[in-house]
């Protein structure tokens, strides 16, 4: 057990109300080689601070928990003296004295944003995990967070987003906290803390329900074209192929091949999933009008221009929305409380109760076979009967040709 230092400044809540109230921090009391701990005197209560020195004659500091001027301490947020020694003694402790200043959750999704750019994946879902996170939170060091107050966090997100919502802001934020103890293993070694703190919660997959026909297809999209020809060609596209908004707006005038008799986009795809994300392009079947209308708006711009863009001329970027609210209008025109993955979802099931190989649905729509089944397992029983229907053996009807039962008379 680490040696405990006294500091008759500091020790009891009596001493330390009665320091002046400053922003310096009071009495700087080593516990440690290169390790001191000291308290900031507020208006209300009071925090604990840990220096640590760097090895080349500076030091970083780091206010890191409340101390226990007001309340009972709880070993997590509100800390005793003593209990803050032994906080400040493990938020230091690195490799060598100038491994630099302990990483908080905010600069944690700083830096998960950063990899996720690198490695040509959505940054929108480090902003998006950033958001829900309380500011209490964003400022803690991300080697003192515990599992009960991850589990309270995860808790609290339940009125707000669905289960389905809460597993994937919580798989976002246990990949920034990996990503950090990557870089900082010997400090941040609390890595069950969201691996418990964090799991997701139970049966929160909901398959997909809503089932578009083709003629609310076809309407939406008429709706699409009365808002505006840019936004109603990118909905045609969506309704037409099956794809996320976000691969549309990646795709390029070259993707367009409509100097041959079946003409086809080489659709882009999506950005998910792990390591680096290898943009892989695929063709995907369209009709010779749609490729017409897509030549006609792609003009004599170059190749490497996208296809599709708004009236404005500009770049559709769907992690931003810009599209959310034109589709809840052109949905609503025509009676629909809809958004536009429906129009996916629709083209998917389609194309499954068409008899089209689940395989080639996946394929051609970015996704994999299990998601397919879990999400559609609905329809593609529905398809299932269909096709077993057709070979049943019905013995009540009649043999096929001269063939004729007989029945054997018992004696």
């Amino acid at each position: 057990m680490a040696r405990r230092r006294r500091s008759a400044q500091l020790e009891t809540r009596t001493a330390r109300l009665k320091l002046r109230v400053r922003k310096k921090p009071h009495d700087f009391t080593t516990i440690a080689p290169g390790i001191a701990l000291a308290y900031r005197r507020n208006q209300g209560a009071g925090t604990w601070v840990v220096r640590v020195a760097d090895g080349h004659g500076g030091n970083w500091t780091k206010g890191f928990a409340i101390a226990d001027d007001h309340e009972d301490a709880d070993g997590e947020h509100v800390l005793t003296f003593w209990q803050a020694q032994d906080k400040a003694r493990a938020l230091a402790r690195g490799k060598d004295a100038g491994s630099g200043r302990p990483t908080t959750v905010a600069e944690a999704f700083d830096d998960y944003e950063r990899d996720l750019v690198a490695r040509g994946a959505l940054a929108a879902n480090a902003q998006r995990i950033r958001r829900l996170f309380p500011l209490s939170l964003l400022t803690k060091p991300v080697a003192l967070l515990t599992a009960k107050e991850l589990r309270r966090w995860r808790d609290s997100l339940n009125p707000r987003l669905a289960p389905g919502s809460i597993n994937r802001a919580c798989k976002q934020a246990k990949a920034a906290f990996n990503l950090a103890a990557a870089h900082d293993h010997l400090r941040i070694t609390n890595t069950a803390a969201w691996r418990l703190g964090l799991a997701g919660l139970p049966d929160a997959h909901v398959a997909r329900h809503v089932a578009l026909s083709d003629q609310e297809v076809r309407a939406i999209v008429v709706a699409a074209y009365h808002t505006g020809l840019a936004f109603g060609l990118l909905i045609e596209v969506a309704a037409t192929t099956g794809a996320r908004p976000s691969q549309l707006a990646r795709l390029e005038i070259g993707d367009l091949q409509d100097d041959r008799p079946d003409p086809r986009l080489m659709m882009p795809s999506s950005r998910k999933g792990k390591g680096r994300k290898r943009i892989e392009r695929k063709p995907v079947a369209i009709p010779a009008s749609l490729a017409a209308k897509l030549r006609q708006a792609a003009g004599d711009r170059a190749r490497s221009q996208p296809l599709l863009l708004k009236a404005d001329g500009t770049r559709w970027q769907p992690e931003r929305g810009d599209h959310v609210s034109l589709f809840a209008q052109a949905a609503a025109q025509v009676g629909l409380n809809v958004t536009a993955y429906a129009l996916r979802h629709a083209s998917i099931i389609r194309a499954l109760l068409a008899g089209v190989p689940v395989r080639v649905v996946a394929s051609t729509h970015d996704t994999s076979i299990p998601m397919i089944e879990k999400s559609y397992s609905a329809f593609i029983a529905d398809h299932a009967d269909a096709l077993t229907r057709r070979v049943l053996l019905d013995i009540a009807q009649p043999a096929a040709g001269n063939v004729v039962a007989l029945l054997r008379q018992q004696s």
